[in-house]
């Protein structure tokens, strides 16, 4: 009988752990562009590693789920709607929504998930260079203004015309998805005859024999500079640190598999976005550090985001590359 309240307050513990294990949400929503940079985000939904990670935190069963979006500032709608707890995209929106977020609602980087060029590739015969474009050109990007293509470009031209001369080529660029400006440059019927791509879209462009490379990012930004970015706002940060860790550790997972298994990789891209090419071709991509490197580490991060800040499209400047991360990131050899 004596036994009865001791065994009672160890009820008692153990309910209340697990309360306060589910006082965190049970739900990780993923809004993401399409292209191969997102890789790590498909790894991690297709191999359950949230899930895993989550569970062995004492966090029960967790529900993922993965909608994908046209570009990083749409991806941004959703988490500033509360309808997404992770964004992804490039260093573009992310250090936009950065800048728009500065108080309680802050938004910061989770970590990036590589680094890869943009390619600009045209099908019209007359452009071999930046200089060959006039009024009445058109160049895709993903979103204008803010993606990395749109940023890049802004870079080119304050190099090859001068820091005056760096919004020269915003005319002629127009809002257009990836896949949509791939069809576009396939069929050679569109108006937009220069498409700022990434991969795998650059190469199919490319290897198609319908258009040509102008120029690559790095032509004008430091080559391995990070591109695609994973970020939460404290919104999903602050009440659920067991969860937000969880997810930190399946990415981690995801790039280290990515780097050990290409070939299990290019598997899950293929399943997640279908393409007419054999497996071997994605696989080809994703051991060609010329064309991507998956790595967690930030890299020129804070040279991007004090250049948005010079041009007036950020409001505030960043004096460290940490300050556009959470705590997970600050001990990495970043830049």
């Amino acid at each position: 009988m004596r036994r009865i309240p001791a065994l009672c307050l160890v009820a008692w513990f153990i309910a209340l752990s697990v309360t306060a294990a589910r006082a965190e949400q049970s739900m990780v929503r993923i809004a993401q562009p399409y292209g191969l940079g997102y890789l790590p985000s498909y790894v991690a939904v297709d191999q359950h590693l949230i899930e895993q990670h989550a569970k062995a935190a004492g966090l029960g069963d967790i529900q993922v789920t993965l909608t994908r979006m046209a570009s990083g500032p749409a991806a941004n709608d959703l988490l500033l709607a509360d309808d997404a707890d992770i964004a992804m995209g490039g260093f573009g929106p992310a250090f936009t929504v950065w800048d728009k977020t500065h108080g309680a609602q802050q938004v910061r980087g989770m970590m990036p998930l590589c680094s890869s060029p943009v390619f600009l590739v045209s099908n019209d015969p007359r452009i071999h260079s930046l200089r060959d474009f006039r009024d009445g050109d058109k160049i895709s990007v993903s979103a204008i203004k803010v993606t990395d293509q749109a940023i890049v470009l802004q870079m080119a031209a304050a190099k090859e015309w001068g820091w005056d001369q760096r919004f020269r080529l915003d005319p002629l660029t127009v809002s257009m998805s990836n896949p949509d400006a791939l069809i576009a440059i396939m069929s050679g019927q569109n108006e937009v005859k220069t498409h700022a791509s990434i991969i795998p879209f650059s190469v199919t462009e490319l290897e198609s024999g319908k258009a040509h490379l102008v120029m690559t990012s790095d032509q004008y930004l430091e080559p391995g500079s990070s591109s695609v970015v994973m970020w939460a706002g404290a919104r999903f940060h602050d009440p659920n640190p067991k969860l937000y860790a969880a997810v930190v550790a399946a990415f981690e997972d995801a790039i280290a598999l990515i780097n050990r298994d290409p070939h299990l990789a290019a598997q899950i891209y293929v399943a997640r976005e279908p393409q007419k090419h054999d497996l071997g071709w994605i696989e080809t991509m994703i051991r060609d550090p010329k064309l991507i490197t998956y790595s967690s580490t930030p890299r020129g991060t804070l040279a991007h985001e004090q250049f948005m800040y010079k041009v007036g499209t950020l409001k505030h400047e960043a004096k460290t590359w940490q300050e556009l991360f959470w705590e997970n990131e600050a001990g990495k050899p970043g830049s």
